[in-house]
């Protein structure tokens, strides 16, 4: 479900962020879209878990230089057993056979042959002069004609499909440096098809191809000289630096720019990708404000105190507001930097970002960091004083989650004090709710137990072994700190914690709603959260020969820990497929299914989940066991545990000893490692047991392995 955006030696921080941006705004929520260095694509196992990889602008000899060899194999052959690349512009030149580029200019001239082969000839650039090296002097509005025939779900609106015959699809795509595919007509007999050709005459011979698609074995591959992924609403047009031409040069790109998302759309169907169709415009990418507030009258007090407790931290920042009493303060964090305040009108104020996307008629622009730890991150602390500001945010400030409804079902009257999730710091689109916390250790250690970071979107959010969760509107993403003491150690390991999550999840599910109990929802070793499918069940009822998965993954915890002053600071983020259809299921598809059942037995349907309610049942479950974890130890939890997991007397295979057969028999109670006995040829235990580590090994449940990661 990943997508890889290459951003190693060569690539250029406007390309990897335009292409980034472009990919994330029209592939979610059905792919993960991340960036991947050299080293990790030489080393990391990325190719069973990808569907394209796409590589930017830059310079292509750079590529060369880092990957040639083992690289350029692993790309090959990913995409010739039915995986998808894109290059852009550079992307373009590696991915050719030859690369002829300004070979008339010495200073700038490359030549040679390239290791990858997609496109059987030549690409050849510049395809128009003026291109200098960390420029915009070459940059233009390219006017590109599309071949119709070779796309055809291309739309000129959102309700025209273009078919009429005699009408040109032609719009003005960002240009700089790019080449022609060389006689690309006359290479149809090799899988070569020209998908838009340049309407203005070039400066170099052999056509007029600016963008191919080429089928490679069971994969395909497209190849642009142009930037159809470069929005106009992210170029720097008001910056004094660029040319004199640059303004009106975005100008042309904005009034052309939905038949660029439209083009760049067909292409992505055109590689076999699920596009999010219903993307008629650049959507945002920035973090959003936080908001931070509680339940409880005194706890913005206390959080802001210890902020405030040791000289240096907070730095006082002027304010350009009438209002006397509203202040506001940085930190630099190790990872982020944070503007804490109590107002949401001061100039750091990001929950402006949407709303000023630039327009076909705005000259304001969108700054896209490489880096988006680099965004400020303002926090707006709602604190309980009437006289002055609100206890929560309005429904305009916070669109995709009700404060109220949340903390109205985190303690409903009458019941007891609640700890977990008493404070929480809402955004709609942050980097990763984990990062925030684990990365800034600074702030990590002023924040109390029960802290939650939560979020609508997650831009870079992050999972088990470097993994990226996918995190698109309808996911519940949180991370919950968690002071744990170190004297707790020989009763509550630590490695418990991600057990004792998940189990919370998972309660919290069935006890959502009467017939919840009914939703088959199970824990995967060590720690997912997968249900069952209900595709397959269906299938298995028409007999058919190819079945969907059994199970699909739902939702997934990751404990990251920092040891400081006798004590864990835990931060336990929790990821969960809640009202999303994409990428695998979500607890409303599965509620759907289950409805559809009970309305043929006549049987009531089961509400749908809401986030902000699953999220209070989580909080306090996850309170609950905690505090029995913390004294008692995961025994009292063990037996619930294995009534709820998948792998009850399940066969594995230990790839690690030769592929010896084992029955799981459970996991350890002193380090919660997996407990296992080896099975002879006649399928009886030999009385070999081993113990297997979370961390050491990769748990592939549906096919029955235990392996070594990386293998």
């Amino acid at each position: 479900m990943n997508v890889l955006v290459y951003s190693g030696p060569g690539t250029t921080i406007e390309s990897v962020a335009q292409c980034t941006s472009a990919l994330r705004s029209l592939l979610s929520p059905n792919y993960a879209v991340i960036n991947i260095d050299a080293p990790a694509l030489l080393s990391d196992p990325w190719q069973n878990s990808t569907s394209l990889i796409a590589f930017p602008g830059g310079a292509d000899l750079p590529y060369c230089r880092a990957l040639d060899g083992a690289g350029t194999s692993k790309i090959s052959a990913f995409v010739r057993q039915g995986g998808a690349f894109i290059g852009f512009c550079a992307g373009g030149y590696f991915g050719s056979s030859r690369v002829e580029f300004e070979e008339r200019n010495p200073a700038y001239a490359v030549v040679g042959p390239r290791q990858l082969k997609f496109y059987p000839g030549v690409d050849r650039g510049t395809a128009f002069p003026g291109f200098v090296y960390d420029s915009e002097s070459g940059a233009r509005a390219a006017k590109i004609k599309v071949e119709k025939d070779a796309l055809p779900g291309l739309v000129t609106d959102e309700n025209n499909p273009i078919s009429e015959e005699g009408e040109d699809y032609i719009f003005s795509s960002y240009y700089n440096g790019g080449g022609i595919f060389v006689d690309a007509d006359s290479f149809a007999s090799k899988n070569v098809t020209v998908l838009a050709r340049y309407c203005e005459p070039v400066q170099v011979q052999g056509g007029d191809a600016a963008v191919v698609y080429i089928k490679c074995g069971e994969g395909s591959v497209i190849l642009t000289g142009p930037h159809p992924e470069f929005s106009p609403k992210r170029l720097r047009k008001t910056d004094p630096t660029m040319p004199p031409f640059y303004g009106d040069l975005v100008q042309r790109l904005l009034a052309d720019n939905h038949k660029r998302i439209e083009f760049l759309k067909a292409m992505l169907l055109k590689l076999g990708l699920k596009v999010n169709t219903d993307v008629t415009q650049d959507s945002p990418s920035l973090p959003t404000t936080l908001y931070m507030t509680s339940c409880y009258k005194e706890k913005i007090d206390d959080i802001w105190t210890s902020l405030k407790k040791d000289e240096g931290f907070l730095q006082p920042v002027a304010m350009h507001t009438e209002s006397k009493e509203a202040k506001q303060y940085k930190h630099v964090g190790e990872n982020d930097t944070f503007i804490f305040s109590n107002v949401s009108d001061s100039i750091f104020d990001l929950s402006a970002v949407a709303e000023a996307l630039p327009t076909e008629e705005s000259e304001e622009e969108e700054s896209i960091p490489a880096d988006l730890d680099k965004v400020v991150k303002n926090s707006v602390m709602y604190f309980h004083d009437e006289k002055y500001i609100r206890t929560f945010p309005t429904h305009h400030e916070t669109p995709y989650f009700d404060h109220a409804l949340y903390y109205k079902e985190l303690v409903p009257p009458g019941s007891a004090r609640q700890t977990f999730g008493s404070v929480i710091q809402y955004a709609e689109v942050v980097t990763s709710t984990s990062t925030m916390l684990d990365r800034n250790v600074s702030l990590l250690r002023r924040l109390p137990t029960g802290f939650v970071n939560t979020a609508t979107v997650q831009v870079a959010g992050r999972g088990r072994g470097g993994n990226f969760w996918v995190s698109p509107i309808g996911l519940l993403a949180f991370s919950i700190v968690i002071r744990h003491p170190v004297s707790a150690q020989s009763v509550a390991p630590l490695v418990f914690i991600q057990y004792i999550a998940s189990l919370a999840i998972v309660e919290a599910i069935r006890a959502y709603g009467p017939g919840c109990e009914e939703l088959d929802v199970r824990l995967k070793w060590p720690n997912d959260i997968y249900a069952r499918n209900p595709a397959f069940d269906e299938a298995v009822s028409r007999h058919e020969r190819d079945l969907p998965p059994e199970y699909l993954k739902l939702a997934g915890v990751l404990v990251n820990s920092n040891y400081i002053d006798n004590e864990y600071l835990l931060v336990v983020g929790c990821g969960i497929n809640t009202a999303n259809e994409a990428p695998s299921t979500s607890l409303n598809s599965l509620v759907a299914a289950l409805n559809e059942k009970r309305r043929k037995a006549a049987s009531p349907a089961i509400r749908a989940f809401k986030v902000e309610v699953l999220f209070a049942r989580i909080m306090r479950f996850f309170e609950k066991m905690y505090t029995t974890f913390k004294t008692s130890g995961f025994g009292p939890f063990e037996q619930l545990y294995y009534s709820r997991w998948l792998h009850n007397n399940a066969i594995v295979r230990l790839d690690m000893y030769g592929g010896t057969s084992a029955i799981i028999r459970g996991i350890t109670m002193d380090y919660g490692m997996l407990r296992v006995e080896e099975l002879g040829f006649d399928r009886r235990p030999t009385g070999k047991k081993y113990s297997l580590q979370p961390d050491g090994n990769s748990f592939d449940m549906m096919k029955g392995l235990l392996k070594r990661k990386g293998t």
